[in-house]
């Protein structure tokens, strides 16, 4: 009888796809993530389910679309349901542990764990309510410190990701890991802002040689709802060429940090001599802009955004291979039920990145990602199939993008639909395909009537507006309630 596999799932925060070695970069420096590639595989076509952390986290335990679930929003995270793939490992009889960063309602909720070492959850267990005022959205003056933070030396981030790694270690370390087969979500938050680096990796990277954002100097796309976005998410008006300079260098020296962090935790379960037997993921629940197309951060559907980076390795996954088959976050959890023993279940999206890995590439599964948020005047959503990339606001125009011959999305496509008989069939099948998934005009109605009555559960406007203001998470250091 085959030896039980353990899994280790190592989680980044707004790790942008392009951002490691092993993704042809050619400044950044991931050793540890490098050599992870080269020994398991890469997923080049994998996707967020939102380009924002609280519900992508809710979607990724779900393993659900969060039009399914109703986690829509940052004020609207995961309170233990529906269950989660960590419920179902759980109860099957395994340890299952998180380490870090979780981005749920609160640990007074059974989130699915046998155990939370050092958990962030959302603020105060509501999150960021400023969010859900999307019809009357005040002004978004945090914006300003996403540019004031970029410098030299620690933050409360990495601190916490120094609490996170030594803890991971130590857990890996006992001899109880020997006893049970165990499962493990280890959530690192680097290199999510502040842009604040510490001195031992920002002299990895000189502000000079930093590349320029793509589209730099070309303001926002012409398209009504983008455009709204990044008024709302102003960052970009706090940045001129030498700040921009200095928080990409500080971007890719926090990369290099989490890599380090990383490479830690994949040491100690080296040593602790259980690497043969575990299944090993890394992935990021979004991306980050960082000034390309005049974006900072997330919350939009270009490629540094909602695409995410994905690497599997250990047993039953080919090494030194690439898949440029579409998949998910939501994969996560069928890859979690199928290593660990369960059958899978059929009622959600996933399919195991195991299978996946040793399956032929499949042109036609498409990536899906959704948007609800805040700074957001209506629902967005994105397919992926291929070479063609469909982007569907509702009541507003679609966007399509070739990404064979235009891989920075720099050519609306929809633009030109009048004059091209291909990209007239593309929109058609994009939409078709989304239609498949669901409804867009009715998630974006429901969408919004659960938001009023998350506004009004908090208080009215003026308590979304006054009580839950902030740019980034506190740690559990920092003494929030969380």
């Amino acid at each position: 009888m085959a030896e039980p596999l353990n899994l280790l799932v190592i989680v980044s925060d707004e790790h942008r796809k392009d951002a490691m070695g092993c993704a042809g970069h050619p400044i950044v420096k991931t050793p540890n993530l490098d050599a992870l590639a080269a020994r398991g595989t890469m997923f080049e076509a994998a996707y967020t389910p939102s380009p924002m952390c609280v519900p992508t986290r809710a979607a990724l335990a779900t393993g659900n679309w969060i039009h399914r679930t109703g986690h829509w929003d940052s004020a609207t995270p995961y309170a233990g349901q529906p269950r989660s793939w960590m419920h179902d490992l759980r109860d099957a009889g395994r340890e299952v542990v998180s380490i870090g960063k979780l981005h749920f309602r609160s640990s007074e909720d059974d989130n699915g764990f046998s155990q939370e070492i050092l958990p962030m959850h959302v603020v105060g267990g509501v999150g960021w309510a400023v969010g859900l005022l999307r019809k009357n959205p005040p002004t978004y003056d945090a914006a300003a410190e996403l540019a004031a933070d970029v410098g030299v030396g620690s933050s409360s981030y990495t601190e916490y990701d120094r609490a996170i790694t030594a803890a991971a270690e130590t857990w890996l370390a006992d001899p109880a890991r020997q006893e049970q087969p165990w499962a493990a979500f280890v959530s690192l938050v680097s290199p999510h802002y502040p842009l604040t680096c510490p001195e031992e990796w920002s002299t990895f990277y000189d502000p000079d040689d930093m590349d320029l954002p793509v589209g730099y100097g070309l303001g926002l796309p012409d398209h009504a709802e983008l455009r709204n976005i990044g008024g709302f998410f102003n960052y970009d008006a706090y940045f001129d060429e030498q700040k921009m300079r200095a928080a990409k260098a500080a971007y890719y020296g926090l990369t290099s940090f989490m890599d380090d962090c990383v490479g830690r935790v994949l040491a100690a379960l080296e040593s602790s001599g259980q690497a043969k037997n575990t299944v090993i993921l890394y992935v990021s629940d979004h991306g980050d802009m960082m000034g390309d197309q005049g974006f900072w951060t997330k919350q939009v559907m270009y490629e540094a955004s909602a695409g995410v980076p994905m690497i599997a390795a250990g047993p039953g996954i080919p090494a030194g291979h690439r898949v440029s088959t579409c998949t998910s976050l939501t994969d996560i959890a069928a890859t979690a039920r199928e290593v660990c023993g369960l059958a899978a279940r059929a009622d959600l999206p996933g399919v195991s990145l195991r299978a996946i890995s040793t399956a032929p590439d499949d042109p036609e599964r498409a990536g899906f990602s959704e948007y609800h948020d805040g700074g957001s005047r209506t629902g967005t959503f994105m397919l992926r199939w291929g070479r063609w990339k469909y982007v569907h606001y509702v009541g507003e125009a679609s966007q399509l993008f070739d990404l064979d011959s235009d891989p920075q999305e720099l050519v609306d496509l929809a633009k030109h639909a009048l004059d091209d008989p291909e990209i007239r069939a593309a929109l058609l099948e994009g939409e078709h395909r989304l239609r498949l998934i669901c409804d867009p005009e009715a998630v974006n109605t429901r969408a919004f009537a659960d938001q009023r009555r998350r506004i009004a559960e908090l208080g009215g406007e003026e308590a979304c507006r006054n009580s839950y203001v902030f740019n980034h998470t506190p740690t559990p250091q920092e003494g929030s309630a969380l």
